[in-house]
């Protein structure tokens, strides 16, 4: 498995005969997305741990899912 120093040094060695617009504009890019991917990370982690929202008390809604459930118990011949 390569490091990261290796993995780094791949990458510089692809990057080195671009033009300097072209290095800044990526430069500009990889600070955006370190900026952008924290927040998304942030806000996944956060969305993945939500409450339910409801007016009815727990009894109320454990009732009424009991309720919808629905049996078949027909045998079906073959």
């Amino acid at each position: 498995m390569k490091t990261n120093a290796e993995i780094l040094n791949n990458y510089l060695g692809l990057l080195k005969n671009l033009s300097q617009e072209t290095k800044l504009e990526l430069i500009e890019k990889l600070a955006q997305s370190i900026k952008t991917g924290k927040k998304e990370k942030e806000s996944r982690f956060e969305k993945s741990f939500g409450s339910w929202n409801s007016d009815k008390n727990p009894d109320q809604i454990i009732n009424e899912i009991k309720g919808s459930r629905t049996f078949n118990r027909e045998i079906e011949s073959f």
